[in-house]
């Protein structure tokens, strides 16, 4: 995520994103319900990561709820904020450091965060080589590391991670952050790097090529914190309150059912969002997850997490000062959510 929100700069990404968004219009979602609230939303990027979402549209929950939802992927944390803050869609699913960007820029409305989606980072570390015994952190040292993009929340968690066992990602490594986050998955598959943090599918797919090996989990090793959340500018959730409270009923309601769903039950109802993925894959992926815990149970970002979310932030050197829970976190739809939703 781009710290600085220039007003020029929110105006051009938000251009840009608006475009980047509808030419992206996802083909899977509810279609148009007569009397039915339209909500436009925007994620950061089309991943398995966020499989509970596709399921509330797929299974028809946020139909349930009298809402009709168009799918932009407005590909970036920058894009997919400055969209919401042009009013190019409602709601965002886009990592909580965002929110904490904007208010460190100053606004007179600010970006709420109100029902997160995954609670843990996403990315894995590849090795090329296969692990030989016991994973030793310490075998980074002195390797070519291809990283994520700088201010990013993977690549922040990534260093994280990498600190806690012991090893300045400046000093004891070559660190690559000069590729495109969509290209980093082929660069390493051409022979860049030692090692490299990648998402899934990614991840999956260059093990079944030989090309490289997970080894090691950058969810499981920074802990919980808000890593994909909805929210919306807090005018909209003043003018809106209803169906704030709707969006989150469906989206609790497909948590509920994420959680007590198999792999490949939970992958058939995600597979239209992914066309082009062999459903295998999808499985093997959504079991990752879900055995980490990635996907949360409910909406609600607790104090711990969002603590610990700014502790990832401060040890990479992108926060300017730490963000009080109460201003930039509202719970309530999701507590409501979470009291009154049934499987």
């Amino acid at each position: 995520m781009n710290k600085r929100f220039g007003r020029k700069a929110i105006l051009a990404a938000a251009m840009s994103g608006v475009l980047a968004g509808m030419a992206l219009l996802a083909g899977c979602g509810t279609g148009t319900q007569e009397g039915a609230v339209k909500v436009r939303i925007g994620e950061v990027t089309r991943s398995i990561f966020y499989a509970p979402q596709y399921v509330a549209i797929n299974k028809g929950f946020f139909k349930e709820q009298g809402l009709d939802i168009e799918l932009l992927t407005t590909a970036g944390g920058d894009k997919t904020m400055t969209t919401l803050l042009s009013g190019g869609i409602d709601v965002a699913l886009v990592g909580s450091e965002t929110s904490i960007y904007v208010h460190q820029q100053g606004s007179d409305d600010p970006v709420l965060n109100f029902h997160q989606l995954t609670q843990t980072d996403g990315t894995f570390l590849v090795s090329r080589k296969p692990l030989q015994g016991t994973f030793d952190w310490n075998t980074l040292k002195g390797s070519t590391f291809l990283g994520q993009r700088k201010g990013g929340m993977p690549q922040m968690a990534g260093e994280f991670t990498l600190k806690k066992h012991g090893i300045d990602p400046k000093k004891d490594l070559n660190l690559l952050q000069n590729v495109d986050f969509a290209n980093i998955p082929t660069a390493f598959a051409s022979g860049t790097g030692d090692y490299v943090q990648l998402f899934e599918p990614q991840a999956t797919m260059i093990e079944q090529q030989g090309k490289g090996y997970v080894i090691a989990s950058f969810g499981v090793e920074s802990g919980k914190l808000p890593y994909t959340v909805f929210m919306t500018k807090k005018s909209y959730m003043t003018k809106q309150p209803d169906t704030v409270q709707k969006f989150s009923n469906a989206v609790q309601k497909a948590q509920l059912w994420v959680a007590s769903s198999s792999p490949e039950q939970i992958a058939e109802a995600i597979l239209p969002f992914f066309p082009d993925t062999d459903k295998a894959v999808v499985v093997g992926v959504v079991k990752r997850y879900k055995d980490q815990g990635s996907f949360a149970a409910d909406g609600i970002v607790d104090t711990t997490e969002w603590n610990n979310l700014q502790d990832v932030m401060e040890a990479a050197g992108e926060l300017k000062q730490r963000a009080d829970h109460a201003k930039l976190v509202d719970n309530h739809f999701a507590e409501k959510a979470k009291s009154s939703v049934k499987p």
